[in-house]
């Protein structure tokens, strides 16, 4: 019963409480409820930034062994999920340099997307196409969208996966990459501008 009452206790709490009783008492069980709320959508974004799963999951260990080691300097009420975002994302970045690779883009599983997100292009794109080749033509789209995120330039890649993959807010994006909302909006539209000049450069519309 006391049990239950610890998991229900913890549940119940917001992650910004949970991130300052543990930096403030070092109760295992905060980290813990923390690391299970996060591990599966951050364990997402890191496959698709990294591309492979076993530097994923490393990226992913090494992003709470910073929140661990980092959690003395959390400031009370500052929103967690940009934070965790930040961190996942220069250990991602650190370790992709380390091998000498860049990110790369997986568009399986894309967390459905608002209008402020670039998933209009890219959805027509990737979008159905009727008729007999309708899969192949599908295939073939996805697979040069691919490529061609891949082609943008860091920061409006990195940009882009956090606003159309993970479905985040403009300021939790400037949070996590450490710059002003105008900038976030900016480099989005420097996104989808390349991305549609790429598309006119090799043909591709809703057509097919």
């Amino acid at each position: 019963m006391k049990g239950l009452t610890l998991a229900n206790d913890l549940d119940a709490q917001t992650d910004e409480e949970l991130l300052t009783r543990y930096r403030d008492t070092g109760g295992p069980e905060n980290f813990e409820a923390l690391v299970h709320r996060y591990e599966r959508e951050l364990y997402r974004y890191l496959v698709r930034y990294v591309g492979d799963r076993t530097l994923a999951d490393d990226v992913f260990q090494n992003t709470f062994l910073q929140v661990h080691l980092k959690r003395g300097l959390y400031e009370d009420g500052r929103p967690v999920r940009p934070w965790l975002y930040a961190i996942a994302t220069h250990q991602a970045v650190d370790a992709l340099r380390k091998i000498g690779r860049h990110p790369t883009v997986s568009l399986d599983n894309r967390v459905a997307s608002g209008d402020s997100s670039p998933a209009a292009l890219v959805d027509m794109l990737v979008g159905d196409d009727p008729g007999p080749l309708a899969r192949l033509r599908e295939d073939e789209r996805r697979d040069w969208v691919r490529q061609a995120i891949e082609r943008l330039p860091e920061t409006l890649k990195q940009t882009l996966i956090l606003a159309y993959y993970q479905d985040l807010k403009y300021r939790e994006i400037s949070e996590i990459l450490e710059i002003p909302v105008g900038t976030v909006k900016s480099r989005l539209h420097a996104a989808l501008a390349k991305l549609q000049e790429m598309a006119r450069t090799a043909n591709i519309d809703e057509n097919g």
